[in-house]
Order: structure tokens, then sequence, then C-alpha cells
């Protein structure tokens, strides 16, 4: 069976949290954690610099899951299992089914940053791609300045294949900005 025609799991699971895909409804939910780690987000992500509403929010999370439905891009949401607490956002990403290849990206509410649970969430996550859709690569993209993002794949053995440089707009789209490539390999 061709990978993009895999049904995608319920879950994903590992020891501590369970990853999902986003769902109507979810908004609510999402939008306070972006609040609460706004000050965070916003020097990194172009969607944190907009003062959204939970309506906004709701509405990006249907578009997203409307192109996960179509098998465009998989956003993902990520709980902890022990209480179902929502603590972030990751996703596969700029999708190449013919390779199959994927990009992982990710952001946590920052109550629940510095316990490993997006290292923990990424290592599944990229297992998942490999073992799941037969990806022959992963990839993740961070600005070298991000320290707590680059820190994520240089901890899973991911290889810095590149730095682009003047590759991206930073966050405020004011400044050029440029692009770590870290990668994994099928074996």
């Amino acid at each position: 069976m061709k990978p993009i025609l895999r049904e995608f799991p319920d879950r994903i699971e590992s020891e501590r949290l369970y990853i999902r895909p986003c769902m109507p409804g979810d908004g609510k939910t999402v939008h306070k954690a972006i609040t609460h780690s706004k000050t965070e987000l916003i020097e990194w992500l172009p969607f944190a610099k907009h003062d959204s509403t939970e309506d906004d929010t709701e509405a990006g999370i249907r578009k997203a899951y409307a192109s996960f439905i179509e098998r465009e891009d998989f956003r993902l949401h990520i709980y902890r299992k022990a209480d179902d607490m929502f603590i972030g956002s990751t996703g596969l990403h700029r999708i190449d089914w013919d390779l199959p290849k994927f990009e992982i990206g990710y952001w946590i509410d920052t109550r629940h940053r510095k316990k490993g649970y997006m290292t923990e969430a990424v290592e599944a996550l990229t297992a998942f791609a490999f073992d799941y859709y037969g990806a022959n690569r992963v990839e993740i993209r961070c600005d070298p300045a991000n320290e707590n993002s680059r820190h994520i794949p240089e901890k899973l053995g991911f290889t810095l294949e590149g730095i682009l440089r003047n590759s991206s707009l930073s966050a405020d789209g004011l400044d050029l900005r440029d692009t770590c490539v870290y990668a994994k390999i099928a074996k």
C-alpha cells in the first residue's frame, strides 16, 4: 500500500505522552497555551505575533484538519498521559510522499518546558515516520539562534547537514535569518 493511503492512527504514544491529530474543537485549549506562551513563541513563530482570538485559533485548527484529511500536512497535538493535559503541538510538514520525506515542527506551552516532553514527542514522531510511513528522510529546521529548538535534534542524533544563509525572514518579518537543516535518513 502506498504510504499516503495508510490510515493515520488515533494516537502515537510514548512513555509519558500521546500525540493525536488536531481536531475541530481544540481551539480553546490551544489558544490558552499560545496566549500563555506568547512571550517565548513570538521570537520564533510568525503565528504568535498576531493577537488572535479563540475563534481565530479554532479556524486555523479546522484548516489544519482539512489539510490532514487531504494528507498534505499533519498538524498534531501533544498531551500528557497522566492527566490529558495539552502541552504543545508538533507535526509532519512539507511532506513529499514520493520519497517519502517529512519535516517535523514543534512548539511547547511554556508551562511544560524543560521537562523533556518535546524531545520525547519528537523522538516518538520520528520513529513513527520511519516505521509507519517508511520515511527515507526526516528533517527538522530551525533558526540557529533558537538554542532550545536546536537542542532537540542534536540530542536525538539528527545530523546538522548545513545552515542555509538568509533563507527566511524573522518571525516579525523584518530581518533575514539563517536556517539550520537537521536530518535523519533511513538506515
